[in-house]
């Protein structure tokens, strides 16, 4: 498409420029609701670290996890296409998935992943590779490169192994989980990563589900102390809904003391909560299967205080074809704002 006097070039090169002077942001987790807020976050800063769990072994991710040895490419891709800067027939693409033949169920973009670690041989180097076929604002980095399995401990002591178990087993135990823990246990995270941390004016925790997305990633080695140690602020965003099998019944302030127990004290700042109400028609389907929706409660925000973990309320919702996700340009907004007061200050 052409321009006269390439105005829309300027335009663009403008907000790259912009873009690149944006605070330097790390996120942790995994899932769709991981890269649902990135594809908010890319447009408010090109400085973007996100740090994704390698646990998944379901789905397409879990068969060429099995049969190449390779680590889990599910949620990468994901996270790959939320920052891509590339034409929508390439996402269309890469998110197409087989209906057919032994290739049912997978997806083009595993596919692509598989081959980029199968020639270059190392799948850091086959992520940083795909990054730079698809023009990926800032980096996605798996949260170690090790063959790391997920495991929970339930109240009633019972063990899951592996990250697809555990809601079904737990949800078919009707249980509470105790503790999460990875093995091998001292699975090293990406020199990148910690330097990323290190260097970060905000370290999101979240969106995702909690036991298998965002509290996988602080199971890895010391990365709870380079959390903890770096300067930037740590902010929890609340799912909006809880997970069959993983948060029955959970409250904003049961994510929190999870996140805690599963790490230390004072690993979080701030927590977003959403106080919008949910359409009953849209409730209803997601009872159905056993999920509620996560509203923080004026107990809860004041034991918050208590703990000294500030709370940040807004109405989060986006309903997309009958699925509740974030707002994940009021989400970026909120984090946008939290870092340059702190600047201001």
């Amino acid at each position: 498409m052409h321009f006269r006097n390439g105005k829309l070039t300027n335009k663009i090169l403008s907000k790259e420029k912009l873009l690149t002077r944006g605070p330097k942001v790390v996120v942790l987790g995994g899932g769709t609701g991981l890269s649902v807020f990135l594809r908010g976050l890319k447009e408010y800063t090109s400085n973007i670290t996100a740090i994704v769990t390698v646990a998944d072994d379901g789905g397409g991710s879990g068969v060429l996890r099995e049969d190449l040895g390779m680590l889990p490419p599910g949620d990468i891709r994901s996270c790959l296409l939320a920052l891509a800067n590339t034409e929508p027939a390439m996402e269309r693409l890469l998110q197409h998935r087989f209906k057919e033949g032994r290739l049912k169920g997978q997806s083009f973009g595993n596919l692509f992943i598989a081959a980029m670690n199968d020639i270059y041989g190392n799948f850091e180097t086959a992520i940083k590779e795909m990054s730079n076929v698809l023009a990926v604002t800032g980096k996605v980095l798996p949260m170690t490169l090790e063959n790391v399995k997920l495991y929970a401990k339930l109240e009633d002591e019972h063990v899951i192994e592996g990250e697809s178990n555990i809601p079904i087993k737990n949800g078919e135990l009707g249980s509470r989980i105790e503790q999460v823990f990875i093995k091998p246990k001292k699975a090293k995270p990406l020199d990148e990563a910690v330097v990323a941390i290190k260097e970060a004016d905000c370290i999101v925790l979240g969106p995702g589900s909690l036991y298998t997305s965002v509290i996988p990633n602080l199971l890895v080695s010391d990365m709870v102390k380079h959390i903890h140690n770096s300067k930037g602020l740590k902010v929890y965003i609340s799912n909006v809904m809880t997970q069959p099998g993983e948060t029955d019944n959970y409250g904003v302030l049961d994510h929190i003391k999870a996140i805690i127990k599963h790490s230390k004290e004072g690993i979080i700042d701030y927590v977003i909560a959403n106080i919008e109400k949910i359409p009953e028609e849209i409730l209803a389907i997601y009872e159905k299967d056993g999920a509620r929706a996560v509203i923080i409660t004026d107990e809860e925000e004041k034991m918050l205080d208590q703990m000294g973990i500030q709370v940040i309320k807004n109405n989060l919702i986006d309903i997309k074809k009958n699925y509740i996700r974030h707002d994940a340009i009021k989400l970026s907004q909120i984090i946008l704002d939290l870092v340059m007061n702190r600047k201001d200050k």
